[in-house]
């Protein structure tokens, strides 16, 4: 059994659409472990970071755009072969190919709004982990969080509510 965990980010038209909570049920379903979760604004210079391997293409500025126009819910998940089998959950990132069944098929609209992102190899989920939850602590955990606390209110310099 290989154990890992995957980044998986619930991009800012499934936040607003209220998708949060089906897209959870979905890895949960499957047996994957809840290990961290934010609810947070993302700012140019992280939305870069995250998607830097796609600078050189010409829309990597409307996805920048995209992904900094509302919050988002970033988490790290932990299954087994978590990577893989998150991938087959979340659907192709075209959503006219993605299968029924699967996130995007179901609920994405377009490729533009494809509503959840979701790590392609153990080296994405390693960078994409460090980003968005701290680096190598995060990345290393191998047990889920005692049970999720809601920290209330905005950090509003930093524009980012976190859920612990």
């Amino acid at each position: 059994m290989q154990v890992e965990q995957t980044f998986v980010m619930v991009k800012p038209d499934g936040v607003k659409r209220g998708l949060i909570g089906p897209i959870i049920t979905r890895f949960e379903q499957k047996g994957f472990t809840l290990v961290a979760i934010q609810l947070r604004s993302i700012d140019r210079a992280l939305a870069e970071r995250h998607y830097g391997e796609l600078k050189a293409k010409p829309f990597f500025g409307e996805l920048v755009n995209y992904l900094t126009s509302g919050p988002v819910c970033a988490m790290i998940w932990q299954g087994e072969h978590a990577i893989e089998n998150a991938r087959s959950i979340i659907g192709k990132t075209n959503p006219v190919e993605a299968a029924p069944g699967t996130i995007r098929g179901d609920y994405a609209l377009d490729i533009a709004g494809n509503i959840v992102h979701g790590s392609d190899s153990p080296a994405s989920a390693e960078r994409e982990i460090g980003l968005f939850f701290g680096g190598a602590d995060a990345a290393t955990t191998t047990h889920a969080l005692a049970p999720v606390q809601l920290v209330t209110g905005t950090d509003l310099e930093h524009g980012e509510r976190t859920i612990h």
